[in-house]
């Protein structure tokens, strides 16, 4: 996070792929076990075996953050390689095992079809449980408003504890990735510092 990054007001993200024409990734029941991990306190020994599979029109390009689900960012190789070091001061990157029926086009480099599913490790007690709406059924917070002095500014990424299987991005971050994404991200603005701001009406929705 550079001093420039510092001195803008504070902004929390959700992000997904965008709906344009690329290809995501449909996760099996291995994310289960992250949400799980994530409702237990994130104690113990976490998830490492994650398997998905390629959906969409395979004329499509894939995407190089091909997962919508709120408890587990996936990112491409080229993604992790460009701004990994800055995505694992919150979190692990472990490997996503992709079924084979899913062929690359010849000539293209194999370290191009990897891709990692990022665990992103932090739960922090930031969110002022008195301006927040209570958890849904699902237990999803739809209107969030952060205490600024709790937001761990210095992470791109955490979870709140009261809904620990939401992963809420840092502005700074955001701004990086979108740069480098382009029309592959979709960005849903949860909270910011900034009054003339507004949050998206239901962030976490699909």
């Amino acid at each position: 996070m550079t001093p420039e990054e510092q001195n803008k007001p504070l902004s929390v993200y959700r992000l997904l792929p965008s709906m344009r024409e690329f290809q995501l990734l449909c996760f099996d029941n291995s994310l289960v076990d992250v949400m799980r991990w994530q409702l237990g306190g994130s104690r113990g020994p976490h998830p490492t075996v994650f398997s998905a599979a390629w959906g969409g029109d395979t004329r499509w390009r894939k995407s190089d953050f091909p997962s919508g689900n709120p408890s587990s960012p996936a990112l491409s190789r080229r993604l992790a390689d460009r701004l990994g070091d800055d995505l694992r001061a919150g979190g692990r990157l472990l490997p996503v095992h992709i079924d084979a029926a899913d062929t690359r086009p010849r000539g293209r480099d194999a370290r191009g079809d990897e891709y990692f599913l990022y665990l992103v490790e932090r739960a922090v007690d930031c969110l002022d449980q008195e301006k927040s709406s209570p958890p849904d059924q699902l237990g999803r917070i739809r209107t969030s408003v952060f205490r600024p002095d709790a937001v761990p500014t210095e992470l791109p990424a955490f979870r709140p504890t009261q809904f620990p299987t939401a992963v809420c991005w840092n502005g700074w971050m955001v701004e990086r990735l979108a740069e480098f994404l382009g029309d592959q991200l979709e960005t849903r603005l949860v909270w910011s510092q900034d009054p003339k701001r507004t949050a998206h009406p239901d962030p976490w929705g699909f």
